[in-house]
C-alpha cells in the first residue's frame, strides 16, 4: 500500500474517533447543561417555599406575642388556688 494511501486512512481513521470524541463530549455537556437548568429550577421553587414558610412562622411568632400581652394583662382570678384554699372539714 503506498504511504499516501496509510496516511490518508490514519488521518480518516484519527477523524473519525475525534468527531465520536467531540459528539461525546457535546453530549455530556448538554446533559449537564440540563441537569443545571433542573436544579436551578428546583431551587427557585424550594426558596420560594422557604419565603413561604418565613412569612408563616413571622404571623405565628407575632400571634403568639399577642397571646402573651393578652395574658399579661389579664387581672389576676379571684379565685383561689388550690394550695392556698383551706381545706374542708371533716366528718
Amino acid at each position: 500500500m503506498p504511504l499516501g494511501s496509510i496516511l490518508t486512512s490514519r488521518y480518516n481513521s484519527l477523524f473519525t474517533h475525534s468527531d465520536f470524541f467531540m459528539q461525546t463530549l457535546q453530549q455530556q455537556v448538554d446533559d449537564l447543561e440540563a441537569k443545571l437548568s433542573f436544579q436551578e429550577l428546583t431551587i427557585e421553587e424550594l426558596n420560594q417555599e422557604v419565603i413561604k414558610l418565613n412569612d408563616i412562622i413571622a404571623q405565628q411568632h407575632h400571634q403568639l406575642e399577642l397571646v402573651v400581652q393578652k395574658l399579661l394583662s389579664m387581672e389576676p382570678s379571684n379565685i383561689a388556688s388550690q394550695s392556698e384554699e383551706t381545706p374542708p372539714p371533716h366528718y
